[in-house]
């Protein structure tokens, strides 16, 4: 069962949307999908609860910041949205359980210098040579200065690059009503399953 970790310790990196979305992505492959949400924020919870019952299931996976369990019998696939900030017991119980970690980071110098620091946390954890790390540029116009210093940045990383995710309302739009791109005909979507092309391959691998 892959458990699939969202993680960044900087806030309003876009967690919660890489997360929900690929929580919606193994559902349209048709797996028993739990999504998990450890941030006090419960962003992904309240995703959930307004997810319309004729979508394809995603259940909850009931846990706090302070209570990390292993995922209920019967799941095929876990997605756990995570917490700004995240470090110490919570980091380790969480990394505990990741067979995959998404970094999504935003073409920000505040955001760049606070990853960095994570991915050597990441580095040094006692389960780095099981994990696989990714990372997944978030809300990046390649037109910007700030798009060419993130390309710098991850270029220089030696970890994957799965893609790079436009600034777009389809996001904001679709998690209004609890769907994802995943959930909608592929014609209103295109550009963006095209930038999730390389991430879905590299979570089916």
């Amino acid at each position: 069962m892959p458990v699939v970790v969202v993680a960044n310790p900087k806030g309003g990196v876009g967690k919660s949307t890489v997360a929900t979305n690929i929580a919606g992505y193994f559902a349209s492959r048709g797996h028993a999908v739990m999504l998990g949400d450890a941030d006090r924020q419960q962003s992904s919870r309240l995703w959930l609860g307004l997810r319309p019952a004729a979508a394809r299931p995603i259940s909850t996976w009931e846990l706090t910041p302070s209570n990390i369990v292993k995922p209920p019998k019967g799941t095929t696939h876990v997605v756990l949205d995570t917490p700004a900030g995240m470090h110490g017991k919570q980091f380790t119980e969480i990394l505990k359980l990741a067979d995959k970690v998404i970094v999504p980071l935003q073409p920000s110098v505040f955001d760049i210098f606070a990853t960095r620091t994570f991915l050597d946390e990441l580095a040094e954890h006692s389960k780095a040579s099981k994990m696989q790390v990714g990372i997944v540029g978030s809300r990046v116009d390649n037109r910007t200065i700030a798009a060419d210093k993130l390309h710098e940045f991850v270029d220089s990383l030696g970890l994957p690059v799965l893609g790079y995710l436009r600034h777009t309302t389809n996001y904001i739009q679709l998690a209004a009503r609890g769907l994802t791109l995943f959930d909608v005909a592929p014609g209103r979507v295109e550009r963006d399953l095209e930038q999730w092309e390389g991430i879905c391959r590299w979570l089916d691998k």
